[in-house]
C-alpha cells in the first residue's frame, strides 16, 4: 500500500476551518503546532499512514450540559456547562475548569489541545483536557456560587473519577470553588478521593499549587536565559495580570534579583519605577481579592504611574511576562516590546500572543518560550498531587519545591533540544510542539486505531 500524501499545514488548517467553523481560538492552537508538526509527519510514513495530527486534532468526546440554580433572590438562572476531553494516550484527562463569560467550545477546544502537549512535556501520565461554564462568579455570593458549583458537579460527575478525568482549577476557580465541587462530588458519589486538585491542604491538597505556575515561569526564564550567557539578575520586567501566575512570578523573579516594574488588570496598568517588593506584592494579592478592587488604588499607595486602559507593552524593559489571558498580546504590542529594549519573551498565560503578533516574534531575535512549556509547572505540581492523594502520602514543600525545579529544567532540556536550529539559536516553540507531539505520537502508536 503507498504511502499516504505529504501534508500541506495550508490545505491542512483549511479543511479543520471548514470542519470546525466559527472556531477562532481553536484553529489558532491546532495552526501554531502544525506549522512545526507537519515537517516532521511528512519524513514519517508512519506517522501519516496513522492519522495523527488529524486524531489529534479531534477532542475524544466533548460534553455539554444545562446547568440550573437559584439566586439569592429565588430566580433560576441557567448556564452551560461543558467538558472537553481530548486525548488520554498518555494518562487519565487533566485540566482545568474556568467559569468565565468567555468560555465556548472553541476556547475549551484550544485550551485542552494545547493541555494535551504542555502535560506531556511534564513527563507525568497526563492526558489534555479542560472544563468550565459561561458562569461569571464576579458579584456573587457565597451561597449562589456554592449552589452553581454543587449544580455543575451534579452533571460533570459522571464523566470524572481519578482514573479517567481529574479537573484542577482555572480562571474564577479557585481554592474556594474547588471545595464546593469536591464536597459535591463527594457527596454524591460516596467517594472519597483524588478527583480534582487544588484541593484544600486539610482534605488532601498540595503544597506549592498556587505558587507552581508563575514559580515555574521564572524557573523556565532562569534555565532559556542561562543557556545564552544571561541571567534574570538585574533584569526590568514587565508583567501583566496580578492573579496568581503574575504575583508568584513576579515574587521569584524579584527574589532572583530583577526589578519587575508592572502589573496589569482589565482597567489599566501600574508602572513602578522602583520594582515591585514583596510587601508591594502582598499588598496586590489582598487589594485584588477584593470583589471590583482595581491596580489603580496601587498607584496612589506607591507613588507608581497609573496607565488607565492600557497593557503593559509600552514600558521599555528587558523582558515580557504576558501572565494575564489569551490574545492579550498583538503584533503593535510585540514591536513595542522591541523598540522598549526587550530581548525576551515568555508566556505565563495560555497563547497570549495573537497569531499576528506571533509572526512578529517570530520575524525578531526576541527569545520566545510558549505557555505550554513554561507555564507547565502548575499542571506539574497538579499532577504531584493526583500522587499524593493515590499514595495517601502528602508531600513537603521543600519535596515539591524540588521536583518542580528539577521539571522545569527537564523541560526546558527537551525544548532545546528539539527545538535547536544552530549552535547559538533555539526554537523554543518549535521544540515544544515536537517534543510534546512525539510523547504523544509514541502512545498513539503503540495503542492502534479503533
Amino acid at each position: 500500500m503507498p504511502s499516504p500524501a505529504k501534508l500541506d499545514v495550508d490545505d491542512f488548517l483549511s479543511r479543520l476551518k471548514d470542519r470546525t467553523p466559527h472556531e477562532d481560538a481553536f484553529h489558532q492552537a491546532v495552526g501554531e503546532v502544525a506549522a512545526d508538526v507537519i515537517p516532521m509527519i511528512n519524513d514519517r510514513p508512519a506517522y501519516r499512514e496513522a492519522a495523527l495530527l488529524e486524531r489529534m486534532v479531534e477532542p475524544d468526546r466533548v460534553v455539554s450540559f444545562r446547568v440550573e440554580w437559584v439566586d439569592d433572590d429565588g430566580r433560576v438562572q441557567v448556564n452551560r456547562g461543558y467538558r472537553v476531553q481530548f486525548n488520554s494516550a498518555i494518562g487519565p484527562y487533566k485540566g482545568g475548569l474556568r467559569f468565565h463569560p468567555t468560555v465556548t467550545p472553541s476556547v475549551l477546544k484550544f485550551l485542552g489541545f494545547e493541555q494535551t502537549f504542555k502535560n506531556a512535556l511534564t513527563g507525568l501520565p497526563m492526558g489534555g483536557g479542560k472544563g468550565g461554564s459561561d458562569f461569571d462568579p464576579s458579584g456573587r455570593s457565597e451561597a449562589e456560587i456554592m449552589r452553581f458549583c454543587q449544580s455543575f458537579m451534579l452533571e460533570l460527575y459522571r464523566h470524572i473519577g481519578p482514573d479517567i478525568d481529574v479537573p484542577a482549577g482555572d480562571i474564577n476557580v479557585g481554592a474556594r470553588e474547588i471545595g464546593y465541587l469536591f464536597g459535591a462530588y463527594k457527596r454524591i458519589t460516596n467517594n472519597f478521593e483524588g478527583v480534582l486538585t487544588g484541593k484544600g491542604l486539610s482534605y488532601g491538597g498540595s503544597e506549592m499549587r498556587t505558587e507552581a505556575t508563575g514559580y515555574g515561569v521564572v524557573q523556565f526564564l532562569d534555565h532559556m536565559l542561562a543557556a545564552h550567557g544571561r541571567s534574570v539578575d538585574g533584569q526590568n520586567i514587565v508583567i501583566s495580570g496580578a492573579g496568581n501566575v503574575a504575583t508568584y512570578a513576579a515574587e521569584l523573579a524579584t527574589d532572583r534579583g530583577a526589578k519587575v516594574i508592572t502589573l496589569s488588570d482589565s482597567r489599566g496598568t501600574i508602572h513602578d519605577k522602583d520594582g515591585l517588593t514583596p510587601e508591594k506584592i502582598d499588598w496586590v494579592r489582598d487589594h485584588k481579592s477584593k470583589p471590583g478592587a482595581s491596580l489603580e488604588a496601587y498607584a496612589n499607595a506607591f507613588d507608581a504611574e497609573w496607565l488607565e486602559g492600557k497593557a503593559p507593552w509600552g514600558v521599555a524593559c528587558d523582558i515580557a511576562l504576558p501572565c494575564a489571558t489569551q490574545n492579550e498580546l498583538d503584533e503593535e504590542g510585540v514591536k513595542s516590546l522591541i523598540d522598549g529594549g526587550c530581548f525576551a519573551l515568555v508566556e505565563g498565560a495560555n497563547m497570549p500572543v495573537t497569531s499576528k503578533g506571533l509572526k512578529a516574534v517570530q520575524q525578531s531575535d526576541l527569545l520566545y518560550a510558549p505557555g505550554k512549556a513554561a507555564n507547565a509547572g502548575g499542571v506539574t505540581v497538579s499532577g504531584l498531587e493526583i500522587s499524593q492523594n493515590q499514595m495517601r502520602r502528602d508531600m513537603t514543600k521543600e519535596e515539591l519545591c524540588a521536583l518542580l525545579k528539577d521539571a522545569m529544567k527537564e523541560i526546558h532540556d527537551k525544548c532545546a533540544q528539539a527545538g535547536r536550529i544552530n549552535d547559538a539559536r533555539v526554537d523554543y516553540a518549535r521544540g515544544a510542539n515536537i517534543a510534546g507531539f512525539e510523547k504523544v505520537a509514541t502512545a498513539m502508536l503503540a495503542q492502534g486505531v479503533f
